[in-house]
């Protein structure tokens, strides 16, 4: 199931432009989350007010969350985190605009953010811990060390795919039930899917950054 109209796609066309809905709506949330950015710096005061004291409070959550999750070692991971948090979340959100999809509704775009917390996750590990960093897939008893290495592994391996498909099915599955109940009752029965929909959109981020920071946190530990 497709939307009926999309208006990037829409404008693409006229510009005879292919290059995917995903990427012209990840540039759109990349123009959004810029110009929010400057509105929320362009004049910072002490006593914030308006959309400086929303970026505040978004980014003092976040940081909270990390400091939780990863303790002060997490600190320099915040630019990332938060990244992950604020995109996810303004491409969630763009869903519920009529004419607009969100990017995280693409397998290529979830699969680029998983790929970049395995990516960083072994090479923080490695670069902390170095040649002892492959302790952390022998476990605890020497004898099972290749049993448990093989499992390590395949486990590792399972982390991009299953913060992909995780991300893909609920933004996939929210956008084509809001879509079969604006096409049989357009009016007033949507309303109570775009609310559940905002809902879904601040959980999946929340998921998807803790995920990226247990991930990270447990690569930054000493084997035991």
């Amino acid at each position: 199931m497709t939307h009926p109209f999309l208006f990037l796609k829409w404008l693409t066309e006229q510009l005879h432009i292919n290059i995917g809905e995903h990427v012209t709506y990840t540039w759109l949330v990349m123009a959004i989350l810029i110009v929010v950015s400057f509105a929320a710096t362009r004049s910072v005061s002490l006593v914030p007010k308006g959309v400086q004291n929303l970026m505040e409070t978004i980014v003092s959550g976040v940081s909270n969350l990390l400091e939780e999750t990863m303790g002060k070692e997490g600190k320099p991971f915040f630019p990332l985190i938060a990244t992950f948090a604020l995109f996810i979340l303004v491409s969630n959100l763009v869903a519920l605009i009529p004419g607009f999809a969100p990017p995280t509704a693409n397998v290529n775009t979830n699969a680029a953010l998983a790929l970049t917390v395995f990516v960083m996750t072994h090479a923080v590990g490695i670069k902390k811990h170095g040649v002892a960093y492959l302790k952390h897939f022998m476990g605890p008893i020497w004898w099972l060390a290749p049993l448990i290495f093989v499992i390590e592994i395949i486990g590792h391996l399972a982390r991009p795919l299953s913060l992909t498909l995780r991300l893909f099915g609920n933004m996939w599955g929210h956008e084509i039930v809001l879509m079969i109940f604006i096409a049989l009752v357009p009016l007033i029965v949507p309303v109570p899917m775009m609310l559940m929909g905002v809902l879904v959109a601040f959980i999946q981020t929340f998921v998807f950054t803790l995920l990226a920071m247990i991930y990270i946190a447990g690569a930054l530990e000493e084997a035991h």
